[in-house]
C-alpha cells in the first residue's frame, strides 16, 4: 500500500490521503484550504470514510482545510500539542497512536522548523513510510529562522530521531520545489546536502546563512491555522451586509452574512431560514425557532441527504432568498452552492450556531447563533 499523493502548486505543498483497503476509512495529512474540492472528489473516487485531518504543524505557506473538513466530512482533527493549534480534537504528544480501519500512524515528535512539528510513521506489509512534513525534505529540510524555529533542535530531530527510523523507509516529505515526489531515509542519511555526515555546529552554521526571504502568507496562514483554517470576521462596518462569495468559493452562491443580518432579513420576511445540520444536532444542541429543517448531511456516516433538494425547493417556494445555518458556518456554504446550482438565491451564515472553537475545543463562546443573543430553543 502506498498513499494517495496530491500537490497543490500555489503553496508546492504535498497533502496525503491514506485509508485501510478493507475498512475504506482514512486519514488526511496536510490538507490544502484551496484543495478542499478536490480533496472531497478523491475520497469519493475511491469509496473513503475520511476519520482524521492531521496536522505536521501550523503551516505559514498556506491554510489548512482540516476544520472544514471535520464538518463537511466528519472526520476528527489532530494536531501537535506544541503548535497551539487549540481547535484541534486531539492534541498529539510522542508516541501517540491514530488509528483508521485496522491501520495505525504513530507521531513523533521531530521540533525544529516549529517547536511543535510532527512527523508520522505508517507502517504497511510492504513497508515502512514516514511523512515528514517541512521537518526532512528531499535533499533538505525546513527553515528554522521564525515561529519557534531552532537549528539545534532540528539536527537532533533529523539525526537521532528520523535517522533513526529503518534505511528502507519511504520519506514523502511535506513540499518538493523540483518534481520530486519521495525519498528513503537511507538516501537522505547518505547524501542530504544540509545535514549528511555534518556536525552540529556545522548544520547550524548552514541554516543561519540561507537568508531566505519571509513567507508570502504567513501573516494571514500562522492566525489561520490555529483555528484549523476556520476564520470568520463577521464584525465591525460589515456586520451589516452582506458580502459576496470570495475565494475558492466565488461566484458559487449568493455570499455570506452575519448572523444578525440574517436574522434582520428573516424578521422583515425577506429571507427564509434553513437550518441545514442533523436531526441530533437540532435535537440535542438546540433549534431556531420557525427554521425550516433540512440537513446537508445525516449520521450515520454523515451521507448526503437525498431530500435536500426538496426542501430547500420547498422552502423557496415564494420566491424568498435562503439563509443558511450549520453549526459553524462550513457545511453551509455547500448546501449555499447545491441550493445556488438550483437555481435558487442562497445566502450563507457565519460564525454558523455554535461558532468557532475556543482554546478549549468548546463551541458557543466566541460567536455564533446562540452568542449573539439570537432566538433558539432546546428540547
Amino acid at each position: 500500500m502506498k498513499p494517495i499523493q496530491l500537490f497543490d502548486p500555489a503553496s508546492s505543498t504535498y497533502t496525503y490521503v491514506l485509508f485501510d483497503q478493507a475498512t475504506r476509512d482514512a486519514l488526511i495529512i496536510d490538507p490544502v484550504d484551496e484543495q478542499i474540492e478536490r480533496d472531497l472528489a478523491t475520497l469519493r473516487e475511491y469509496g473513503l470514510q475520511l476519520v482524521w485531518a492531521v496536522e505536521t504543524h501550523a503551516h505559514a505557506d498556506h491554510i489548512t482545510s482540516a476544520g472544514k473538513l471535520a464538518e463537511l466530512a466528519g472526520a476528527k482533527t489532530a494536531a501537535p500539542v506544541g503548535c497551539g493549534i487549540g481547535t484541534a480534537g486531539v492534541q498529539l504528544q510522542h508516541g501517540d497512536i491514530l488509528r483508521f480501519g485496522g491501520q495505525t500512524l504513530r507521531a513523533l515528535h521531530t521540533p525544529g522548523h516549529t517547536a511543535g512539528s510532527m512527523s508520522f510513521v505508517w507502517q504497511t506489509p510492504e513497508g515502512g513510510h514516514v511523512f515528514t512534513g517541512d521537518t526532512l525534505l528531499i535533499n533538505g529540510c525546513g527553515r528554522t529562522d521564525f515561529q519557534s524555529g531552532s537549528a539545534h533542535d532540528l539536527y537532533r530531530s533529523l539525526t537521532e530521531v528520523l535517522f533513526a527510523l529503518p534505511d528502507a523507509t519511504t520519506v514523502w516529505p511535506g513540499h518538493d520545489y523540483q518534481g520530486r515526489t519521495h525519498s528513503s531515509i537511507g538516501q537522505e542519511k547518505a547524501g542530504n546536502a544540509r545535514v549528511a555526515g555534518k556536525t552540529e555546529a556545522e548544520f547550524v552554521a548552514i541554516m543561519d546563512a540561507l537568508g531566505l526571504p519571509k513567507p508570502r502568507r504567513i501573516d494571514e496562514a500562522v492566525p489561520a491555522n490555529l483555528t484549523s483554517g476556520i476564520r470568520h470576521d463577521a464584525d465591525g462596518a460589515l456586520l451589516m451586509q452582506p458580502r459576496p462569495a470570495a475565494g475558492v468559493h466565488a461566484g458559487s452562491y449568493a455570499g455570506d452574512v452575519s448572523p444578525q443580518l440574517a436574522w434582520q432579513w428573516v424578521q422583515s420576511g425577506e429571507a427564509v431560514l434553513v437550518d441545514v445540520r442533523t436531526d441530533a444536532e437540532r435535537e440535542w444542541v438546540g433549534f431556531v425557532p420557525g427554521a425550516v429543517p433540512a440537513a446537508w448531511k445525516q449520521w450515520p456516516g454523515m451521507a448526503l441527504n437525498p431530500q435536500f433538494d426538496d426542501a430547500v425547493r420547498q422552502a423557496a417556494a415564494d420566491g424568498q432568498k435562503l439563509v443558511l445555518l450549520c453549526r459553524s458556518g462550513v457545511r453551509s456554504i455547500a448546501a449555499a452552492k447545491r441550493a445556488t446550482e438550483l437555481g435558487l438565491l442562497a445566502y450563507n451564515i457565519l460564525e454558523g450556531f455554535e461558532g468557532d472553537p475556543d482554546a478549549g475545543a468548546q463551541r458557543g463562546h466566541q460567536g455564533g447563533w446562540r452568542h449573539h443573543g439570537l432566538p433558539w430553543r432546546q428540547n
